[in-house]
């Protein structure tokens, strides 16, 4: 599957991804870092995103979490001790925890009293999740934490409204007193602020400003957590990888043509069902202009008109068991066919191929209903792009992807698509 990174970026429409020996890949979580100055909201705006993701499996992770426990000398010196310093943290216990997260395992996460600044010996079990946020003052200033990150925002708040917020949050909350909290915030809170916090800034994806009262800022983020969760994984690495939505409908349909009982005439009709849907997927990702067109009552409706100049090529044999499905939604298209024949462990060897001679002026698409060690795919659109076709103008239309030969590597390496789908 490596030759798919050749470099090609072309338009790529599969079906389903299927690893035959190998265990289902897991669904990594969406990892989301807030970040901001001390009571600024960011367990405001964490809590409106978890409230508004209640049908999703949501952690919560807090930075506070990892402060390291005081000895006695430094105890001793409380009001010395600078909790804003990202050596305050133990980073390399929090980066563990994310790990394990994010790779599907339960973690015990530490509890903090702050109120005698000690570590208890009861922690607090997390169970992976869809979405993982880490919440902190510091997440954004250590570039190993912020590698875990799908998403990262900083909540910007006045520091007029920070610092009356931070003394009644340690006054009610932590037992200090006014003097203390005006004393440590005036020499290490602002300091650390502005030398640590604030410059982290400017790694932030999003930056929220009045925290959790910009409720147009939230329902965005949350919009775009929900999108991301809809993708597959491949979807996360590469921006050019389109997936369609999985449905019980879809699922049946791809049950029916793997099941071994299945009749010859089922797996044929259901099969075509969903090759079907594949072409018109691809079809709805061409060029288009818009178009005005006047209707039988004489009103205006304003629509698209799609690219005209298309063609289909098929890879024989297989291919060309998806034709009939592209000429259903393509009256009288044009399709030329390639041979391609294994001649050694080596590679592939073009034996056929005749295209329209207008080909390199035509959008695309290839149809290969299997792809396994991509080696066909491979030569067919690097034929493709010799006849002059551009890249961007070549649709691949797949059912099934396997990797054959190395069942545990997942459909990666593919700077070869534009576009991917997946049922």
């Amino acid at each position: 599957m490596e030759k798919l990174s050749n470099g090609v970026r072309d338009h790529c429409l599969i079906s389903d991804y299927v690893s035959p020996s190998a265990p289902a890949p897991l669904k990594q979580p969406f990892v989301i870092g807030v970040a901001g100055g001390t009571a600024s909201g960011k367990t405001t705006v964490c809590n409106m995103i978890m409230s508004q993701l209640h049908d999703q499996r949501v952690v919560l992770v807090n930075q506070d979490s990892f402060y390291h426990s005081l000895t006695k000398e430094k105890l001793n010196k409380v009001h010395e001790y600078n909790f804003d310093h990202p050596d305050a943290f133990n980073t390399e216990v929090l980066l563990s925890c994310m790990e394990k997260l994010r790779s599907g395992q339960p973690v015990n996460i530490p509890s903090y009293d702050f109120k005698i600044h000690q570590s208890i010996e009861s922690s607090s079990p997390v169970n992976p999740g869809d979405v993982i946020i880490l919440e902190g003052i510091l997440v954004l200033n250590d570039p190993r934490v912020r590698d875990l990150m799908n998403m990262k925002i900083f909540v910007d708040t006045d520091a007029d409204v920070r610092l009356s917020r931070r003394i009644q949050r340690d006054t009610v909350e932590r037992g200090r007193n006014i003097q203390n909290v005006l004393e440590q915030y005036t020499k290490f809170v602002k300091p650390s602020f502005d030398e640590y916090i604030q410059p982290s800034m400017k790694y932030a994806d999003i930056i929220i400003p009045r925290g959790g009262d910009n409720d147009v800022a939230i329902d965005l983020i949350v919009q775009h957590i929900r999108t991301k969760l809809c993708q597959h994984n491949l979807c996360k690495i590469y921006s050019n990888i389109f997936i369609i939505s999985s449905t019980f409908q879809i699922k049946g349909m791809h049950t029916l043509i793997r099941d071994i009982n299945t009749t010859k005439h089922d797996f044929v009709f259901y099969a075509d069902r969903l090759i079907r849907l594949v072409v018109e997927h691809g079809l709805g990702h061409l060029p288009f202009t818009e178009k005005q067109i006047t209707t039988p009552t004489g009103s205006v409706y304003t629509g698209v008109d799609f690219c005209k100049r298309l063609c289909g090529v098929s890879v024989i044999r297989s291919g060309e068991s998806m034709e009939n499905a592209l000429r259903a939604c393509c009256n009288g298209i044009k399709i030329g066919k390639i041979l391609i024949h294994r001649e050694n462990n080596d590679g592939r060897q073009l034996i056929y191929e005749k295209l329209p001679k207008d080909i390199s002026s035509r959008h695309v698409f290839l149809l290969d209903p299997v792809l396994a060690s991509g080696y066909s795919a491979v030569k067919a659109i690097t034929l493709l792009l010799s006849k002059g076709v551009p890249e961007s103008h070549i649709i691949f239309l797949n059912l099934i992807a396997v990797t054959k030969d190395q069942p545990n590597k997942p459909l990666v390496h593919v700077s070869l698509c534009n576009h991917h789908y997946y049922y």
